[in-house]
């Protein structure tokens, strides 16, 4: 009787953690890489919006703006939709919710889990950071960068802009509100993220549905 309820036990507990687990981490179905707006018609609604509303984008939604912003373009080569210094890779987008925040794995398409806690009130002090339902982290590896430390930041500031601005297009052609903030507590950021010390936060794009 003794070992039957230890199994029952046993089960529930391990059922528990994959779910857990599962609850987690997030798959994305496949990026949309065709149509929207012709360029020009593109380039010419790109704008900075600071009014969000609250409701979350889609998953579909997400996996699209990701791909638009950093995804892989080329699978036989590995290259991206934007360009890197002498092709370093070295940005990785962190995506930041209420409920958390969780890095995109651009080869497999999932979200895995970084943090359970809110950041979004780190990264600029004003009250639209609390009603902004996605925020992009652009954080860089500088063990990817073949390059003297003194021009890391300027190399992966530069290349973070490329897919800011990818992020613009896309956001202009998908009807999306988007602002690109600098004010960031990176001390504390650091702190909730446990980030090591290879890693280092350039800084960060709000996205979401237009308020009006």
């Amino acid at each position: 009787m003794k070992s039957l309820v230890l199994a029952v036990l046993l089960f529930c507990v391990s059922s528990n953690f994959v779910s857990a687990q599962d609850m987690k981490q997030q798959t994305l179905p496949d990026p949309r890489t065709t149509g929207g707006k012709p360029l020009r018609d593109v380039l010419g609604d790109r704008q900075t919006n600071r009014d969000f509303k609250p409701d979350m984008i889609t998953n579909q939604e997400l996996s699209d703006l990701l791909w638009a912003a950093w995804g892989i373009n080329r699978q036989d080569i590995g290259k991206r939709t934007a360009p890197s210094w002498k092709n370093f890779q070295e940005i990785g987008i962190y995506v930041a919710t209420k409920d958390g925040v969780r890095q995109w794995d651009e080869k497999r398409n999932v979200l895995d889990p970084v943090s359970d806690v809110d950041v979004r009130g780190l990264t600029q002090n004003k009250s639209f950071v609390t009603v902004v339902p996605l925020m992009l982290l652009y954080i860089a590896d500088y063990d990817k960068m073949d390059a003297p430390k003194k021009d890391k930041r300027f190399i992966s500031g530069t290349d973070s802009g490329f897919i800011s601005q990818n992020v613009y297009l896309h956001c202009a052609s998908e009807g999306l509100s988007t602002v690109v903030m600098g004010a960031i507590d990176r001390k504390k950021m650091r702190k909730a993220l446990k980030l090591k010390r290879n890693l280092h936060i350039i800084h960060c794009q709000a996205v979401g549905y237009p308020a009006q």
